[in-house]
């Protein structure tokens, strides 16, 4: 029996978010590939790529944000007062993304973000959207890291 392949074209979005991943991954061989200077003949130490940020909490309020991977548009977010009551907690992501999304963080973790502990945690998976060709594009997630 002969598979049918099907072939579907790239949305805008799509088209967006792959231009935008390549960028990233450009600027992280930029980015490695400088030593730094000071004058050594030694290779510099393998750096971590460099991790996406969301739009950070305002100065002195306690808040702490997470950097989202695969952004876009998103924001995480624990509160001051989140953070003193040490309580799990469930933060809504949607920030200006079309669909919704969350982070669910146990009470340990939130109580390791506090301490400036590193945190990763994954998003909850957002729904299917329709691909506007009569498809859908599957739902993703997210990994969350705070600190």
């Amino acid at each position: 029996m002969a598979r049918e392949r099907t072939v579907r074209s790239l949305t805008r979005r799509e088209f967006n978010a792959a231009s935008v991943n390549a960028l990233f991954v450009g600027m992280t061989v930029l980015v490695s590939g400088c030593s730094g200077g000071g004058g050594s003949s030694s290779p510099a130490a393998p750096t971590a790529a460099p991790t996406p940020t969301s739009t950070p909490a305002p100065a002195g309020t306690g808040d702490k944000s997470g950097a989202i991977a695969a952004n876009h548009g998103h924001v995480a977010t624990v509160t001051g007062a989140q953070l003193l009551a040490n309580g799990a907690v469930t933060l809504d992501i949607r920030g200006t993304a079309d669909h919704d999304q969350a982070v669910q963080l146990s009470a340990d973790q939130v109580r390791q973000i506090a301490a400036g502990t590193r945190v990763t945690q994954t998003s909850t998976q957002s729904a299917a959207t329709p691909d506007g060709y009569g498809g859908s594009t599957p739902g993703h997630t997210h990994s969350v890291t705070f600190n």
